[in-house]
């Protein structure tokens, strides 16, 4: 319990001292974010900070930072320190600069950004790479609510009805001006998602001793010897650090008022998202007693283990909450994932999105792909996990791509180049794990662990060399001027 403490007055310093320090780096001015000076009416609209904020943390949380958490809590209460220094090293700063430097470019994507500060190649790369990823997320969160609710409903609206019926919701969503539906739905949706996390480790730890949080351990308690190293880095992805984050914040970039908003908007929600994340890693090993126990639970599926844990701490009120949370937060992740798809797009064929003709265009084909993958997540048994497995990876690959886009920004145009360095070190830290994931793991090339260690690790390191002499130039072209 006491490592729980702690790791939540860590997360809470992280904002202020850390935060600050990021902020700082970037350096926001006076200058008119696309809220004011474009202002179209659809996805450039002013909204209030506050909104702005829990738009943004339903954005990158839904279920994210729940079922990621619970899966990384297999590995034992070590998840804690991943969960707390990745946030604030990392994830913070990840989504921070990716709205940021997203306002100071009219709301662009981090696909046009790559192309920015990286070349046409990248550009290209990313818009693939981005849209690929935005549907498997729509598709991973079009799954688990459909699944759940297949159990709570009469046999006639099985898995199938709930998906068409999430996935025309999830039109209206993609289609319509951003503070029309979103803007409306989503501030009430992230006081649910808070109120659960709250709800849960307060019955927990008023649970008269029935269930004990286990103190901070660098042990690898995962019941299959799976290395920590890198599948930890990996499975906690929303909670830590998330690619899929690069994707969301230039949605709030468009409605943010002021650049001094951005600290609290984007540094904030992936704090308060580490913090949801650290309660459901701590009910995970809490709840079950033994991360065998919990691993056990998981392969019947995320979803049954978080209302196994709410209903078993909060009995009737727990079983409305999870069912709530565990339908609606995926749901609202899964319709900004298609959003932004529809914006990347968009940009890409230099389509007019205030014409609702030109977002059918795009949103129907889009919505069709992401309807085939659900059906193939529904029809087989272990669908939803091969999804979250390839999701998962492509997720921590954007984030690595995104703190090498932030860093290349930051050496050309920011205040202090040195700074460069608050985005380059956890550039390379996910440059080894995406690196060192994908030779080693099943959905990869399946290599030995020496083989896959090194590589990632060479990998991480020729990335970091060549910042170095970037870094080394501009200071010493900037001490000639």
């Amino acid at each position: 319990m006491i490592s729980l403490l702690i790791s939540f007055a860590v997360l809470l310093l992280g904002f202020f001292v850390y935060g600050r320090l990021t902020e700082k780096v970037f350096a926001p001015d006076d200058r008119q974010t696309p809220a004011i000076a474009i202002n179209d009416g659809v996805d450039c609209v002013p909204m209030k900070k506050w909104k702005s904020f829990l738009i943004q943390l339903l954005n990158i949380a839904g279920t994210g930072p729940i079922f990621g958490a619970l899966m990384g809590a297999v590995f034992g209460p070590v998840v804690f320190l991943w969960i707390v220094f990745g946030s604030i090293l990392g994830g913070a700063v990840h989504d921070y600069m990716s709205g940021m430097i997203s306002s100071r470019h009219s709301g662009a994507s981090i696909a046009e950004l790559s192309g920015t500060y990286l070349g046409k190649a990248a550009k290209w790369i990313m818009r693939v790479f981005s849209v690929i990823l935005l549907v498997l997320c729509g598709t991973v969160f079009v799954t688990s609510p459909a699944g759940l609710l297949d159990k709570l409903t009469p046999d006639w609206m099985n898995s199938t009805f709930w998906a068409v019926v999430i996935l025309a919701y999830y039109l209206l969503a993609t289609l319509l001006p951003i503070d029309k539906l979103i803007g409306k739905l989503y501030p009430v949706f992230g006081v649910l998602l808070i109120t659960m996390a709250l709800a849960v480790i307060g019955g927990i730890v008023f649970s008269g001793g029935k269930y004990t949080i286990p103190e901070l351990s660098l042990q690898n308690l995962h019941p299959e010897g799976t290395p920590v190293w890198p599948y930890m880095f990996i499975t906690v992805a929303c909670g830590a650090i998330s690619g899929f984050h690069a994707t969301q914040s230039p949605m709030i970039a468009k409605c943010i008022k002021s650049e001094k908003e951005g600290r609290s908007v984007f540094y904030g929600a992936m704090i308060a998202e580490a913090v949801i994340a650290l309660v459901w890693a701590a009910a995970g090993v809490s709840f079950y007693g033994a991360t065998q126990l919990l691993n056990d639970a998981l392969k019947a599926g995320a979803s049954n283990v978080v209302y196994e844990i709410s209903t078993g701490v909060l009995g009737v009120f727990g079983g409305v909450l999870a069912v709530a949370g565990v339908v609606i937060c995926p749901i609202t992740s899964g319709d900004t994932a298609f959003r932004s798809a529809r914006l990347i797009l968009a940009e890409a064929l230099k389509s007019d999105q205030k014409k609702i003709k030109n977002r059918l265009i795009i949103t129907v084909p889009l919505l069709a792909v992401g309807g085939a993958l659900t059906w193939f997540a529904v029809v087989n048994d272990n669908g939803f996990q091969i999804i979250w497995r390839y999701f998962s990876w492509s997720n921590q690959t954007l984030a690595m791509i995104a703190l090498w886009v932030s860093t290349a920004y930051l050496l050309k145009k920011g205040k202090y180049r040195l700074g460069s360095l608050i985005t380059a070190l956890p550039a390379a830290f996910m440059t080894a794990v995406s690196v060192t994931y994908i030779l080693i793991s099943n959905e990869g090339f399946r290599l030995n662990q020496t083989v896959s260690y090194a590589f990632g690790a060479a990998a991480a390191g020729v990335l970091l060399v060549v910042y170095l002499v970037f870094l080394i130039r501009k200071l010493k072209s900037y001490k000639k001027i």
